[in-house]
C-alpha cells in the first residue's frame, strides 16, 4: 500500500490570492488569542495585599499578567506602585497595569 504525501493546506496556497492568505493567517492568529479572565473582589484584594507586602519588605515577586492577548510572567522587585495612573513599576523599569495583573507570588 502506498503512502499519500498530503501537504494539507499548503498545497492550496499556490492557487490563492495574497489577500486570502492574509485573511487565513489573521484568522489563525485570532484563534490563538486568550481571553482576559475577570477577577472577583477577593482575588483583587489578595493581589493588593501581596503587592503591599512585597514593596514594604523589599521581597522579589513573580507576577502573572495579561498582555497582547496572552498570559505572561515576570520576576523582579517592585520599585513603585502608582495608584493615580494604576500601574506598578519593577526594578528593571517594566510597567504593568494594575488591572492586567492576574496573580502575584512572593519569593
Amino acid at each position: 500500500m502506498s503512502e499519500v504525501n498530503d501537504r494539507g493546506s499548503i498545497k492550496w496556497t499556490a492557487m490563492m490570492l495574497p489577500e486570502h492568505i492574509q485573511m487565513l493567517n489573521k484568522m489563525w492568529k485570532d484563534k490563538e488569542r486568550k481571553a482576559k479572565p475577570m477577577l472577583d473582589e477577593q482575588e483583587l484584594e489578595e493581589i493588593n495585599m501581596k503587592l503591599q507586602l512585597a514593596i514594604h519588605h523589599h521581597l522579589p515577586v513573580q507576577i502573572k499578567y495579561y498582555s497582547d492577548y496572552d498570559y505572561k510572567v515576570i520576576k523582579g522587585k517592585i520599585k513603585k506602585i502608582d495608584l493615580a495612573d494604576k500601574y506598578i513599576q519593577l526594578d528593571d523599569y517594566t510597567k504593568i497595569g494594575l488591572m492586567d495583573i492576574l496573580d502575584v507570588v512572593t519569593e
